[in-house]
């Protein structure tokens, strides 16, 4: 048996369907359906995809997630089912914003799907921030200044990435690159191109295939206090930015 194949007798079961109605709703025999929950046989992309959709949940923790262990009412759900967040919140509701320190980074892309990953972070409460679910990640060198090595940017997730806008700055996690931050454009059709403020390091793409999650930066927890000299610069490149967008904008509405 597989924890795949366990997780969809869990899901029948605790929503009292027959195998042979679940089939019929998935457009395939009983006796197909069968071999996938008694691990005989995998489960084709198609049919994930299916699965997934049926029960509003993610093909990845169907896959790498034990499902008994977790609290459904718990779960961030997103449009057209994709990745489904765990979310912890304290007493009075709010939610707690998990760290990723230097120590567990390197686990993060197996277990940012896995409640009981999330849990074993360090957590902080920040209510300024607002509405959205916020976690913290670490940075490293000196590519984005004026962050230094060491701080930790506090990012709010990106739920469609439609709503990224180009010229503002997000950690992503991605498959190949792992976790980074970088300012972002969207000048390629099937690729991010992702920015350093600091000239000495080159942009590069990152493909959307690739990207496990996006982040957008909404503070900075850091311990250095020396003076910022970039700000005046960066505050004068969003202004252009802005300036940018809004005129392609009236191009639009023109044409």
């Amino acid at each position: 048996m597989s924890l795949f194949s366990d997780n969809i007798r869990v899901l029948r079961v605790r929503q009292k369907i027959s195998q042979e109605k679940l089939a019929e709703n998935l457009q395939i025999t009983r006796g197909r359906y069968v071999k996938y929950e008694d691990g005989t046989s995998e489960a084709p992309y198609e049919i994930l995809k299916k699965i997934a959709r049926y029960y509003h949940m993610s093909i990845d923790l169907l896959l790498s997630v034990d499902i008994r262990k977790i609290d459904m009412q718990q779960l961030l759900k997103l449009e057209s089912n994709r990745l489904v967040l765990p979310i912890l919140v304290d007493h009075g509701g709010e939610n707690f914003i998990e760290i990723v320190t230097q120590k567990v980074k390197a686990g993060y892309l197996n277990g940012y799907a896995d409640p009981e990953y999330i849990e074993s972070l360090q957590q902080i409460s920040l209510p300024f921030l607002g509405p959205g679910k916020h976690r913290g990640f670490p940075v490293e060198g000196d590519s984005m200044p004026p962050h230094e090595d060491g701080s930790i940017i506090v990012g709010r997730y990106v739920e469609r990435l439609g709503d990224v806008q180009d010229g503002k700055t997000y950690i992503l996690i991605t498959k190949n690159e792992g976790m980074v931050y970088k300012r972002l454009n969207k000048n390629k059709k099937n690729a991010l191109v992702l920015e350093s403020d600091n000239n000495f390091y080159p942009n590069y793409e990152v493909r959307l295939s690739d990207i496990i999650e996006i982040w957008e930066y909404r503070c900075n927890i850091g311990r250095t206090d020396k003076k910022q000299e970039l700000n005046e610069i960066q505050d004068l490149k969003e202004l252009i930015l802005d300036v940018k967008r809004e005129v392609n904008e009236i191009r639009k509405n023109k044409g």
